[in-house]
């Protein structure tokens, strides 16, 4: 398993660097989920070539909804002080535990995006993504639960 891990690390980040970087990130997260529970150590493998790929020109400008305003029911999850190997299990717990319609607002020191395509491949159409405020040094980022989760 770890060899195979291996070889899907190299082929996303060719494809990525081949001008891809969304396709790849979407492959990526597609092994990410099929490994996270039962594999972590080779999740995490994948969830590193995300932050590389994420570093990337992208492919796509339109790959995330565009910028929402935040509602006074939206609860902030800093995370800037959170170890990074506990950073994407912390952001799950916390969208595991909203009801339909809530939603809180991430607050990362880097693009979240990584994190997006990890929400794409494991709960399609049952999350909202919403960019408040993209960096230099703060992202703010609205992550939903919708109606179909």
């Amino acid at each position: 398993m770890a060899a195979l891990t291996r070889l899907l690390s190299r082929a996303v980040r060719a494809l990525g660097q081949a001008g891809h970087p969304g396709d790849a990130s979407r492959l990526a997260a597609d092994g990410w989920v099929a490994l996270r529970h039962a594999r972590p150590a080779e999740a995490e493998r994948l969830n590193g070539v995300m932050h590389y790929l994420a570093r990337l020109p992208d492919d796509r400008q339109n790959d995330t909804p565009k910028e929402t305003d935040m509602t006074a029911e939206d609860r902030p999850l800093d995370v800037r002080s959170e170890a990074p190997a506990r950073r994407h299990t912390l952001i799950f717990e916390t969208w595991t535990s909203l009801s339909p319609g809530e939603g809180f607002v991430l607050i990362n020191d880097h693009d979240p995006k990584p994190l997006y395509y990890q929400f794409a491949a494991e709960h399609e159409g049952a999350f909202t993504w919403d960019y408040l405020e993209e960096g230099p040094e703060t992202w703010r980022v609205r992550i939903g639960r919708t109606a179909a989760a």
